[in-house]
């Protein structure tokens, strides 16, 4: 019996457990495809190909969320240079600090019995 293929999201986690933001292209019109899927937007062909992001990117909106009895935390909207889109968090500043513009770098939050391994942001130096 032949191994299953893997889900996108698998895959996706395999490329962050190695430290790198991995995204997908529709080699047919070059367009970059993020959240991981099995088949192109807008063709629905299996065609996708992985890539892997430099990781940096801008703030294209953001918000501060306040739970009752926890530490305020940022919610952003992250622009990839790369031209795709994801949600995360800033990290490493205080969450009011957290800009639409703001220039970050993703790191890896390590996976825990609870969560697996994902992308944050940290702003960049300068």
């Amino acid at each position: 019996m032949a191994d299953q293929p893997k889900s996108p999201l698998a895959t996706f986690h395999e490329y962050c457990e190695k430290g790198e933001l991995a995204y997908q292209i529709n080699p047919a019109d070059g367009a970059a495809v993020f959240y991981p899927r099995a088949v192109a937007p807008g063709t629905a062909k299996p065609n996708l190909e992985w890539r892997v992001s430099k990781g940096v990117g801008t703030v294209y909106a953001t918000t501060t969320m306040h739970r009752r009895g926890e530490d305020p935390y940022d919610i952003s909207m992250i622009e990839l240079d790369e031209g795709f889109r994801m949600m995360s968090r800033v990290e490493s500043v205080d969450p009011m600090e957290v800009k639409i513009g703001m220039r970050v770098k993703v790191r890896m939050t390590p996976a825990t019995e609870k969560d697996p391994i994902y992308p944050v942001f940290d702003p960049v130096e300068g």
